[in-house]
């Protein structure tokens, strides 16, 4: 009988190890990390395994994926709650089946606002944009507002960081009929250990990612250990974004926040110009987490765009391109020519007096 393969956690960031036979060490490609055999099995020990499967397990019992066969949307809610339409274009969604895979978060941050509460928040919204049609905020339509959980990856990290950087200092006096100019040159170094908290990155395609950058950040304090009644009444969108796909997006944001924190440690240059970074990743943490959006989309099937709504289920805060009614415009800029009409022809009568 074949024996099956397994895949080694790094104890340190959680990335996949691979074996080294030069060296005989597995070793970690994210964090340059090196082990025993003996370490990689005392920190993957099958007891762990066994639970973390067991628990994988019960969740994808409880949970049925629908598939939404217009936009191709693909979201999981609990065996109590019955996805009826999409969120996204409120099609009929159909069920696909009981959850498989490995979707089982680690942690959630509840909803802090519930229909009503989203809805009034949206009409407050909307009704400060004057041009927004009607057809976007009737009843009708705002009642398809949907409590949905995103999926995101939350990283803490403690990083080796360092910078190299070239400084001047520019002095100008004068002397006589004329001036003269002294430049010092400087070569800076700084580094630092610095730990980062709960780095978080939208698991899901280019499109949601942009979508979900206006409502964030969420509160780290609000991050619960996942539980499944907080998943009652709501839909979750399935992750399709691995955290090995995101690991060098997230190794740039490592770097630039380091960048950042470092110069802020340099004194002031007349110039400063940073020529080198780098930050080592000494250990890192991830927890696959839920996140709670209200989500509100609206089809001009005219232009045959879908607007999208959307506010941040625990601070409320709102992010969307609104539609704009062609008509109201149209009506608005004929106010405008109007009084500005009768205000030339009043100023042009005053002259002629």
């Amino acid at each position: 009988m074949s024996e099956q393969a397994a895949t080694y956690e790094c104890p340190n960031c959680g990335a996949a190890l691979t074996f080294n036979a030069a060296e005989q060490l597995f070793t970690c490609d994210f964090c340059l990390s090196k082990f025993t055999r003996q370490q990689v099995l005392s920190a993957n020990s099958e007891a762990k395994l066994r639970e973390e499967e067991a628990a994988e397990a019960q969740f994808n019992a409880q949970m049925n994926e629908y598939e939404c066969k217009h936009c191709g949307a693909h979201v999981i809610a609990d065996t109590n709650t019955v996805a009826s339409t999409c969120a996204y274009c409120h099609n009929p969604v159909v069920l696909v089946g009981r959850l498989s895979g490995e979707m089982k978060p680690k942690k959630i941050i509840p909803f802090g606002y519930d229909k009503a509460a989203a809805k009034e928040i949206f009409f407050q919204f909307v009704k400060k944009k004057w041009f927004v049609p009607k057809a976007f905020f009737v009843k009708e339509q705002v009642e398809k507002i949907a409590g949905v959980y995103y999926p995101f990856w939350v990283t803490d990290v403690n990083t080796d960081s360092q910078i190299k950087a070239h400084g001047t200092h520019i002095r100008k006096w004068r002397s006589g009929n004329r001036e003269y100019t002294e430049v010092s040159h400087y070569e800076i170094y700084r580094r630092g250990k610095i730990h980062f908290e709960d780095l978080t990155t939208a698991a899901l395609s280019d499109a949601d990612k942009k979508m979900l950058e206006g409502i964030l950040p969420y509160p780290s304090a609000a991050l619960k250990e996942f539980s499944m009644p907080y998943l009652s009444g709501y839909t979750a969108k399935k992750r399709d974004i691995e955290r090995d796909d995101i690991k060098a997006e997230l190794k740039g944001r490592i770097d630039r926040y380091s960048e950042r924190i470092l110069r802020a440690t340099i004194m002031p240059y007349s110039t400063l110009d940073v020529y080198g970074r780098n930050s080592r990743v000494l250990n890192s943490h991830w927890d696959y987490s839920l996140l709670p959006v209200w989500v509100l989309t609206y089809r001009d099937e005219k232009k045959g765009k879908t607007y999208v709504y959307t506010m941040n289920g625990h601070t409320g805060k709102v992010h969307g391109e609104l539609p704009v009614s062609r008509w109201k415009l149209a009506l608005f800029a004929g106010a405008v020519a109007t009084v500005l009409t009768g205000l030339f022809t009043l100023i042009g009568g005053l002259f002629l007096q």
